[in-house]
């Protein structure tokens, strides 16, 4: 039995690990302190292990759809847990538990409301331990399982400007998760979304366990650095993630546009021992040096304001900005399957323009 009732302070906790776990993605740091805290206030959420419930119960995935950088994306408390509801409702299952997506300053703590309001526990086994761009990066390999019907909902979106709805998608895993995605733009640039009932087994077998508590774990050491200044947080971040700080340095220049709901664009770094390009697609993708690769996807690239160290979403980066990058071995996070699948990194190689497959596999 491996059981956490979850506090305040875990959340606090979550979200700051998760944060640098994001990677640029994977949510904004005070949403997802007030989602955390609102959930723990709402009920007991508790974190569970994979080996804490019968193998055969359904299991559902709670995520966050949409790009960081619009300004219109509306989603409430309320949206999350009605996308739950009707999840259940139209795959017609009976769920016993919930895990993220992924783990982000938002995502780290994405179903914890969702298990407070429906009485369910929260499984240590996010879909993937680092923040991804796309859904099926997120899908536990469930698209490589022939003829399998994916079920996916979606709600979100401002009632008062008309943008507010809900979608449900059943059917082959990219064509849902692609209408998935459709509905982010049309309900501002976000939605809630609740998909993927699997039994437990294929969970424990596909998705990313103990990743939630690695983000806590991190949190936690950035926390208690704090008192020794920024550079001691992320000194701190570094060694439990097994990674390094590779830079600090000033903004250059920051290229940002939002193509087909996601975030696409560069940034360049004047470092104190070298120029920097770092590409993102909603996270970052690569990193290189003076023109050599340093870094690639699922490689966790990070920016932390070099002030006080808070981790950075790719959307925050702005010219002028004093910025850390911190870079960690992919090898020293914990990965779903969708991080095992060359197929899904050509998307990657085809959204920000340079190679990837080869750096990766």
């Amino acid at each position: 039995m491996n059981r956490l009732a979850l506090t305040a302070a875990h959340v606090e906790a979550a979200v700051l690990g998760g944060a640098v776990l994001g990677g640029g993605g994977g949510g904004w740091i005070p949403e997802g302190l007030a989602r955390g805290r609102l959930a723990v206030a709402l009920g007991t959420v508790e974190l569970i292990s994979v080996d804490d419930l019968p193998p055969d119960s359904m299991i559902a995935t709670a995520a966050l759809v949409g790009a960081p950088s619009p300004k219109e994306q509306f989603v409430r408390p309320v949206d999350f847990i009605r996308a739950m509801r009707l999840l259940a409702e139209r795959a017609g299952v009976r769920l016993g538990g919930i895990i993220a997506n992924e783990n982000g300053g938002g995502a780290t703590v994405n179903g914890w409301l969702q298990a407070a309001a429906l009485g369910l526990p929260v499984v240590d086994a996010p879909c993937n331990g680092r923040a991804h761009p796309t859904g099926l990066m997120g899908a536990m390999g469930l698209q490589r399982m022939e003829g399998y019907t994916s079920h996916q909902v979606a709600a979100g979106g401002n009632p008062a400007a008309g943008r507010y709805l809900e979608v449900y998608a059943a059917g082959a895993i990219r064509r849902a998760a692609f209408l998935i995605r459709t509905a982010s733009i049309e309900a501002g640039g976000t939605v809630a979304v609740a998909r993927d009932p699997v039994p437990l087994l294929y969970v424990r077998d596909h998705a990313a366990p103990g990743a939630i508590r690695q983000a806590i774990a991190t949190g936690e050491a950035m926390l208690a650095a704090r008192p020794r200044g920024g550079r001691a947080v992320m000194e701190a971040t570094a060694g439990i993630l097994g990674g390094q700080v590779a830079d600090e340095g000033t903004v250059e220049s920051v290229r940002l546009e939002v193509a087909g709901g996601y975030d696409v664009g560069t940034v360049q770094i004047r470092g104190r021992r070298g120029r920097y390009e770092l590409t993102f697609w909603n996270e970052y993708m690569t990193l290189e040096t003076d023109g050599e690769r340093r870094a690639t996807f699922p490689d966790l690239i990070a920016t932390m304001n070099a002030e006080d160290s808070t981790p950075l979403a790719t959307a925050e980066v702005a010219q002028g900005m004093r910025v850390a990058v911190l870079v960690v071995p992919r090898q020293r996070l914990i990965l779903g399957a969708g991080m095992r699948d060359p197929e899904l990194f050509m998307d990657v190689e085809h959204a920000v323009g340079k190679e990837v497959v080869r750096h990766v596999f």
